[in-house]
Formats: C-alpha cells, structure tokens, sequence
C-alpha cells in the first residue's frame, strides 16, 4: 500500500443559513479559501457536493473542507491559530450547521 499516507485528516460540512443566497455563499467559499492558505496545514481541500446519487451519500450540504495535518499537534496550533479565528468571525453568520470528522492515520 505505497498510496497509504500518515497524518491528521480534519473534515468539516458547511450548511448556509440561506442556500440560495449568492452572496453568502460566495462569501463562505472566499473564506474556505483564504483559510486553505494557513501555514500549518499540508494539504487542502475545498469543495461543494459532488454530482453522485446513491443511498449512502448526504449531499444536503453546501461546502466542505479537508485539511491534512502532519501531526495532531499541529492540528491543535490551527485550532487556535488567528487565520482560524478570523475566518470563524468572519464568515460564522454565514452557516447554520457544521459538522466535523477528525481522523488520525
């Protein structure tokens, strides 16, 4: 299995307050974005769901991140570092919902 890769793996599910509101969704993508830039994440991954439908899919969701890690602890310096800060209050008004998924590997 040379594909299998060791990290920190953070997934979090968006869901908009308003999901036919343009502006906050360009708004919340924007932030995703500028966030995906923090220093301390390896690698990122920015999306929306995807056009698959089958029984074991929740595409109720508006946007969705995964962020890699090297290290729980550099998982832990993002969860307080400012960049995290600013985007939670910045674009926090924006979504109603978010779901998070740590796993470590």
């Amino acid at each position: 299995m040379s594909n299998l890769k060791k990290g920190f793996v953070h997934t979090v599910f968006f869901w908009l307050k308003e999901k036919d509101n343009a502006e906050h969704a360009k708004a919340l993508h924007e932030g995703l974005l500028k966030l995906a830039l923090t220093d301390v994440i390896e690698t990122s991954y920015i999306g929306q769901p995807a056009a698959t439908n089958r029984a074991v899919i929740d595409s109720t969701y508006d946007f969705s991140l995964t962020f890699i890690f090297k290290t729980k602890e550099d998982q832990d310096i993002y969860q307080t570092h400012p960049d995290h800060i600013v985007f939670i209050e910045s674009c926090s008004a924006l979504w109603e919902k978010v779901v998070v998924y740590d796993a470590e590997s």
